[in-house]
């Protein structure tokens, strides 16, 4: 039975006897929420400014979300048979993305696995080509296009001809695309990796190098698409039309539910029998994710206006760098990120990290200015206090994120 009331105690007790441990979990309990706010098992609330890792775009207990789950009839519907929310939403993407087509998954590697299959299919090629410390998943052709040796090393040797050039680095991308090379794949703004854009000279680039050699390209949109960085798809920015995209993450309104849409190179190559999945284009995610795509269509004009709020306000901040745009961002520190994020945990914010120095921002979009006016006022009263003394007990017990001052 599972207790909604159960204490935090006996979770990790039961979690750590019985899961697991893929994941070095942080001893917070959020039990419920609404809006941008997180509350935890003793009542407490936080700013969410992580979002569930850039998923929960519309806040907790959207109405919108919410009534669409309790008018689903059928949990599930076999890919063998038609139900009309996988075709509404594929349209919606399509129409939005000027690509031609959508294949639905559960998730985000779920989306670059098939990609990688796309592409080989459609070129008739194996070499792919993909940017240092980025990161595209952890099964085992995602983990291939990975660039980052943590996550590859336990799992070598893995699929073979893949080659890691620099983020933004045209001459090393020229140097690597040959004709032998299937895809390119980038993320347009790379978000394990520090929250790096690619500049738009670079991915105008990747697009003239990708058509030389007639190789796909391929733009990992799982963290930083859906209006993260204030337009529908990043890659609208740079003016370029891939011919795939990944996504993921926001799509389900919560509930798994990956993507890749195709285009006009694609037309053609991939047929019956090909790809599957049993439980991809689920009908109530996609219920869900016909619901954020227009909620997010109707933010993008806030999300863009608090990304120029935010880029502007983060400059008097104590960091090294400042990077993102929309609501996606990265704050680059000089010392470990880790333990800033328990602190702010602490004091009611909720943030993530990337690699060792940055703190990872990817609120929901429905996040108030007031959130981020109190974060940006905290994190610099953490920062200047640790320079100060940076001893446990120099921490400041009462915070504006919490509406109750912190145990």
């Amino acid at each position: 039975m599972l207790l909604h009331d159960e204490s935090p105690h006996a979770v990790e007790t039961r979690e750590n006897a019985f899961l697991v441990k893929t994941y070095a979990r942080t001893p917070f309990h959020p039990r419920d929420g609404k809006g941008a706010r997180l509350i935890d098992a003793n009542g407490r609330e936080y700013w969410d400014l992580l979002g569930g890792i850039a998923v929960n775009v519309l806040g907790h207990k959207h109405p919108r979300l919410m009534k669409a789950m309790r008018d689903a009839t059928l949990l599930h519907v076999s890919n063998l048979h038609y139900h009309p929310a996988q075709g509404i939403l594929a349209e919606e993407l399509v129409r939005a993305s000027g690509l031609n087509r959508a294949f639905f998954c559960n998730s985000g590697t779920e989306a670059n696995e098939a990609a990688i299959k796309f592409a080989r299919l459609a070129t008739k090629k194996t070499k792919l080509v993909a940017l240092e410390e980025s990161f595209h998943g952890r099964t085992m052709g995602a983990l291939s296009l990975t660039g980052h040796d943590a996550y590859r090393a336990p799992f070598e040797p893995l699929i073979d001809g893949v080659t890691f050039v620099a983020p933004n680095d045209i001459d090393a991308l020229e140097a690597a695309v040959d004709a032998n090379t299937a895809a390119i794949f980038l993320e347009p703004v790379m978000g394990e990796g520090g929250i790096i854009p690619l500049h738009e000279d670079y991915l105008i680039a990747a697009r003239r190098i990708a058509d030389r050699h007639g190789a796909m390209l391929v733009l990992d949109e799982i963290q930083c698409g859906l209006g993260r960085t204030g337009s529908l798809f990043a890659f609208q920015q740079s003016g370029i039309s891939p011919d795939l995209v990944t996504l993921a993450k926001p799509l389900g309104g919560g509930l798994p539910l990956g993507a890749v849409l195709t285009g006009a190179a694609l037309e053609g190559a991939i047929k019956p029998g090909h790809h599957g999945t049993t439980f991809g284009g689920n009908p109530v995610a996609c219920r869900l994710g016909a619901v954020v795509l227009e909620e997010t269509q109707k933010l993008l004009p806030r999300i863009q206006e608090l990304g120029a709020w935010f880029a502007n306000e983060a400059k008097r901040l104590p960091v090294v760098d400042v990077r993102g745009s929309g609501l996606m961002w990265g704050l680059e520190l000089d010392r470990p990120a880790a333990p800033v994020a328990r602190e702010l945990l602490d004091r009611g914010f909720v943030v993530g990290t990337a690699r060792e120095r940055v703190l990872r921002l990817l609120p929901p979009y429905v996040v108030p200015k007031k959130a981020l006016v109190e974060f940006i006022e905290t994190l610099s009263v953490v920062l200047s206090a640790a320079k100060e003394d940076p001893s446990p007990s120099a921490r400041l017990r009462m915070t504006p994120g919490h509406k109750e001052i912190a145990a």
